[in-house]
């Protein structure tokens, strides 16, 4: 009772062996990319936390800080991309800028490098 815990060498191998297995095939997994419709969805939750206040009074104080915090909530990788130095100001329409958000969002769904997004659209 000298209390160590005595732990075969080859137990200590198949224990390893199994995590190494376990983790490998979750990395294997083939990944789907998100769609569109799978975008809206998760958009709307967002609109819907907004809303209820869970954002904080800030997000409800005009359409375009709702929609920050929309883009924020729906993908906060993304948003810090795109966004995070230049959000959307009243009256914008930068569909450079949600071409690249949305390009973002297919990537991290599909687990590639964020990589060369930015400026990825400019014309």
């Amino acid at each position: 009772m000298g209390g160590k815990i005595r732990c075969p060498k080859a137990f200590l191998g198949f224990i390893w062996t199994l995590l190494l297995l376990t983790s490998y095939q979750v990395i294997a997994k083939p990944r789907v990319p998100i769609s569109d419709s799978e975008i809206r969805h998760k958009k709307d939750e967002c609109y819907a936390d907004i809303e209820s206040g869970l954002w904080g009074q800030h997000c409800k104080s005009s359409v375009i800080a709702k929609e920050n915090c929309a883009l924020q909530c729906l993908s906060p990788v993304c948003f810090e991309l795109i966004y995070e130095s230049d959000p959307l100001e009243e009256g914008e329409k930068d569909y450079v800028r949600s071409s690249e958000y949305k390009y973002c969002m297919h990537r991290v769904s599909l687990g590639e490098s964020l990589d060369g997004i930015k400026g990825s659209f400019d014309f």
